[in-house]
Formats: C-alpha cells, sequence, structure tokens
C-alpha cells in the first residue's frame, strides 16, 4: 500500500475516533481494497459454489465495524487487523450455521501454509481452525495474535512487528511456533475417529 494512501487511512480512523459521522464511510471507501484482499485469503481455497462470496463479507464486516464498541485504532495496521478478525468470526459463524443446517454437512475449508514448504497444506475446515486458535489463545495469546495479524490480516512481519510492538525476529519466530503447533493440533483433528 502506498504511503500516502496508508497515512490517509490511519488519519480517517482518526477522524472515526474523533466522532466525524461520515469518517467510517469514507475510511471503507479508502481501504475497500485491502478488505477486499483479506477477504480473498479467506476465500483462496473455497469451493467454487460457495454462497458467501468476498463482496458479501466485507458487507457484513462493515455492518459489524458500525456497531463495534471499540473503535480506538491506532493506525491502520490495527484497523485491518481488527476487520480481518471481524472476517474470520463471520466465516465462522456461517460454517457454524451450515453445519447445522445440514447436520454435520461439509464446512467451508482453508488452507493453512505450514513451516515445511516442501509438504503440501491440508485443507482445514473453518470451525477446526478456529477451535484451534482459540485453544492457542488460551496457552499463548500472543501466538495467536501473531497469526491473526499475519494469516488473517495479511500482514508482513514488519508491519505486525509495529502493531504488536515487537521486532521483527520476535514475529518470525513467533509465527514459526503458532504455526506448527496449529498444523500439529489440526492433524490431531483429522486423525480423530
Amino acid at each position: 500500500m502506498p504511503k500516502t494512501m496508508a497515512a490517509d487511512i490511519t488519519g480517517l480512523i482518526h477522524a472515526w475516533n474523533a466522532g466525524q459521522p461520515d469518517a467510517l464511510n469514507r475510511l471503507v471507501e479508502a481501504a475497500y481494497p485491502e478488505l477486499h484482499r483479506i477477504a480473498q485469503r479467506y476465500f483462496q481455497a473455497e469451493r467454487p459454489s460457495h454462497t458467501l462470496q468476498c463482496t458479501a463479507l466485507i458487507h457484513e464486516a462493515y455492518l459489524r465495524l458500525v456497531r463495534a464498541p471499540q473503535k480506538d485504532w491506532k493506525d491502520r495496521a490495527h484497523f485491518f487487523a481488527f476487520a480481518a478478525r471481524l472476517m474470520r468470526g463471520i466465516l465462522v459463524d456461517y460454517a457454524r450455521a451450515r453445519l447445522a443446517d445440514k447436520r454435520g454437512g461439509g464446512c467451508p475449508t482453508l488452507s493453512l501454509a505450514e513451516t515445511d514448504p516442501a509438504s503440501p497444506a491440508p485443507d482445514v475446515d473453518i470451525l477446526d481452525l478456529d477451535t484451534a486458535l482459540e485453544e492457542l489463545e488460551a496457552l499463548d495469546s500472543f501466538q495467536s495474535r501473531v497469526v491473526e495479524l499475519r494469516y488473517f490480516a495479511g500482514l508482513s512481519t514488519a508491519a505486525a512487528a509495529e502493531v504488536l510492538d515487537v521486532s521483527e525476529s520476535t514475529v518470525k519466530r513467533e509465527w514459526i511456533l503458532a504455526k506448527t503447533w496449529i498444523r500439529r493440533r489440526l492433524l490431531e483433528e483429522n486423525r480423530r475417529p
């Protein structure tokens, strides 16, 4: 993202935090391409006939942003991390509803990249991934936050380090550890009868 656009988004976030009523609409308009990219990351491994599309996911995230009680994001990275978490929650809600409707039918899958690029990444059920992330958050909330920022929000190592106020090497280390833990947890889940 060009620096001027990032600065504009940060300025709009501050305007919204200050209570300017039209700032949210201008913010979403300016941030839409990045929000669309985040939504596309969620749908990379989805089946082509998935009934929920990127645009619908963004619009639902917008509705939840409007209703969000916390609006004190520091900058664009915090905003996009929050938006990514909202999108994840929407997809989890959608998968749970679909599962309930089908009484155990197929749920959407996401592909989680693993630490060893030579091995194929498993397809994972979004509900299993959400459960694994909740377990990781209980064990190590910092690693869980790194996963949200790197995987779901698509932030670079440098941007995630800035949001978390740590060094890039810390983010790299925790990212590898978190991916390894999640992959093992998901493989254990897939082996259960």
